[in-house]
């Protein structure tokens, strides 16, 4: 049985108010004994979905939290299987086109580019197979299976790419230094396997939407968090658990953050450099001037690029 049998609302139409894809009806109640501590105080499960407009959503909040929690956490991703084909008609969605311009209307609700014209011009048929792929690339490299999630979104959701096509996947696993040839291999093969995994912890934790996060310390303890939610919300889940995480001061200066993340959306850098919104599109958009950054334009949004990238 999959996520997406018996639905009564449909994954992709994201409630903007929750800040959720919400999947059918699932067990509502975390089982800890399917899950163990990580090696840091805090593990987190972290549910998603490549295509999951709210997973981009929270992109902000989420960098922010690596870069002053993050020597606390250990975060563990997890496919949840949003779109396993368009066998279905729920929510007033029963082909790509109704999607495109939901995408547009998340795009402005949460400030992060998002072009939903894919759906219209090259729609995926599914988002299992840059889910699976993912799990290829975790079987390489946990960092840079993370980074080949970020190139695969800005892909779909800025490029109006088909993620749900070989190409553009081994084009982006290509881009951040994964071996290719064996991701076809584990994407064939183990990676499939893996993805069911995710699926059946998934039923078990209760997981009914994306983005879903788990925390959980080392007694058992747990803070759960869904949908896409404010920067103090996810902090919060932090220290309810673990009351002596101390915040990791890092550098708030542009060059520092584009070093750490080579892209940035202009919602990205205001939140992490603490600049005000309304500021960062005209001090980004000097560094363009300067040659220090270039940018990808999209009708709802721009990513600004470290030029060396």
């Amino acid at each position: 049985m999959t996520f997406m049998e018996n639905q009564t609302v449909n994954p992709l139409l994201c409630d903007i108010e929750t800040g959720l894809c919400e999947l059918p009806a699932a067990h509502s109640d975390l089982q800890t004994e399917a899950i163990a501590a990580g090696n840091q105080p805090i593990r987190v499960i972290y549910y998603t979905d490549p295509i999951c407009s709210s997973c981009w959503g929270i992109e902000p909040a989420l960098r922010k939290l690596k870069l002053q929690y993050g020597k606390h956490l250990d975060i563990e991703y997890r496919m949840g299987g949003l779109l396993p084909d368009w066998s279905y008609n729920s929510g007033g969605i029963s082909k790509p086109s109704d999607v495109a311009s939901h995408w547009d209307e998340v795009s402005l609700h949460y400030d992060m580019p998002i072009d939903g014209d894919v759906w219209l011009e090259d729609p995926l048929s599914s988002s299992y197979p840059a889910s699976i792929a993912f799990k290829a690339a975790q079987v390489q490299d946990e960092a840079l299976a993370i980074r080949f999630l970020r190139k695969i979104r800005e892909m779909v959701f800025l490029q109006k790419k088909n993620i749900s096509e070989w190409q553009p996947l081994s084009e982006a696993a290509r881009a951040v230094g994964l071996d290719v040839v064996k991701l076809k291999k584990d994407y064939a093969g183990k990676a499939k396997a893996l993805f069911n995994e995710d699926l059946e912890l998934g039923r078990k934790l209760g997981v009914r939407g994306f983005p879903t996060m788990f925390f959980l310390d080392s007694s058992g303890n747990k803070e759960r968090v869904y949908g896409s939610q404010p920067y103090t919300t996810y902090e919060q889940a932090i220290t309810r658990l673990y009351p002596a995480a101390g915040k990791f001061h890092y550098d708030h200066d542009w060059l520092s953050l584009f070093t750490t993340y080579p892209t940035l959306t202009s919602r990205e850098f205001a939140e992490l450099s603490d600049m005000p919104r309304q500021a960062v599109d005209h001090f980004l958009q000097q560094l363009v001037d300067d040659g220090a950054l270039d940018k990808l334009v999209t009708k709802n949004g721009v990513l600004w690029l470290l030029t060396s990238q």
